[in-house]
C-alpha cells in the first residue's frame, strides 16, 4: 500500500533513471536512498600522474610518492562516549522513557562515529580521484583478513594460546579504518570521472625491494624496509606502494597489448 507524499531535504539533484528508494531510521532520523542507473558521467581533465596505495592501520594510506596519511582511529578516539553510553543503557529499565533516551543516546554515538569516519573517506577518495588518472591499490580479502583464528584443542579439554586476544584488537582497527569503504568510494567516482583503477595481487608488495626486487621476509621490520640485497632504505609502506603501483602498470600494459 502507498504511504502518501513525504517531504524530503535533498542534498544534490536526482540524475539518471530513478530504479528503486530505501527508507531507513535511525533513531527519531529517517533518510532515504534513491538508486538511478544511466547516471551520466562527469570526466575529469587529464593530470598525467599516476599513483599506487598502501592502506594501513597506523598509517591510513602511504602513496607511491611518498605522501603518509594518518589513520584518524574515529572509533578508538569515541571509545570512551560509545562505553558511558551503553553503560547508561544498561541500568535503564525496558519499556521506560529513559531507556528509549539512552537508546537515542547510544545510536547517537555510533553515529558519529560513522559519519566521521565516511567524510573523512569521502574528502580522501575525492582528492585521490581528482589528482591522479591511474589509481593502483592492492586487491584485499577484507572479510579473510578480519577473520577470527581457529580455536586449536590441546587434547585435555582445554585449549592451546591462538592468538585470539590481539587479532581482535587488530579486526578492530581494521573496522574503524574503513578500507572497503575508501576503496568502494574510490572506485565508484573513478568510474564517473574517466580515472582507471587497478587492484594487484598483495602477494611480496612489503617484501619486494623497489630498487632492486630482491624478495625476503628480511627486508621489512616494521615500519622500515632494508633490503637485504642492495640495502636500499625506505618507509615500508611507501616502498610497498611503489612496487603495487608498478603492478598496475604491467597489467595495463599487458591489457592494451590485448586489445591490439
Amino acid at each position: 500500500m502507498g504511504i502518501g507524499g513525504l517531504k524530503v531535504r535533498l542534498h544534490r539533484p536526482i540524475q539518471g533513471i530513478l530504479k528503486a528508494i530505501t527508507v531507513r531510521r535511525e533513531g527519531r532520523r529517517w533518510w532515504v536512498t534513491i538508486r538511478c542507473v544511466d547516471v551520466p558521467a562527469e570526466p575529469l581533465p587529464v593530470t598525467g600522474r599516476q599513483v599506487g596505495i598502501d592502506l594501513g592501520v597506523t598509517v591510513l594510506v602511504a602513496t607511491s610518492d611518498g605522501a603518509m596519511l594518518a589513520n584518524e582511529r574515529f572509533g578508538a578516539r569515541a571509545a570512551g562516549r560509545l562505553a558511558a553510553a551503553q553503560r547508561a543503557l544498561a541500568t535503564k529499565q525496558r519499556g521506560s522513557r529513559h531507556r528509549r533516551r539512552a537508546v537515542e543516546h547510544v545510536a547517537a554515538a555510533h553515529r558519529h562515529i560513522r559519519n566521521s569516519r565516511t567524510n573523512a573517506l569521502h574528502q580522501l577518495s575525492r582528492r585521490l580521484v581528482d589528482d591522479q588518472d591511474l589509481i593502483v591499490h592492492e586487491k584485499l580479502a577484507i572479510v579473510n583478513l578480519v577473520r577470527r583464528p581457529r580455536p586449536r584443542p590441546d587434547g585435555t579439554g582445554s585449549y592451546e594460546p591462538n592468538g585470539a586476544g590481539p587479532k581482535a584488537g587488530l579486526n578492530r582497527c581494521i573496522h574503524d579504518a574503513g578500507w572497503g569503504q575508501l576503496l568502494a568510494m574510490i572506485s565508484y567516482k573513478a568510474e564517473s570521472a574517466g580515472r582507471t583503477v587497478i587492484a594487484v595481487d598483495p602477494r611480496n608488495t612489503s617484501r619486494r625491494c623497489a630498487h632492486c626486487g630482491h624478495v625476503s621476509a628480511g627486508n621489512r621490520r616494521g615500519a622500515v624496509f632494508r633490503c637485504v640485497g642492495c640495502g636500499h632504505e625506505a618507509h615500508a609502506d611507501t616502498n610497498a606502494a611503489i612496487n603495487i603501483l608498478r603492478a598496475g602498470r604491467a597489467l595495463q600494459h599487458t591489457a592494451a597489448q590485448g586489445r591490439n
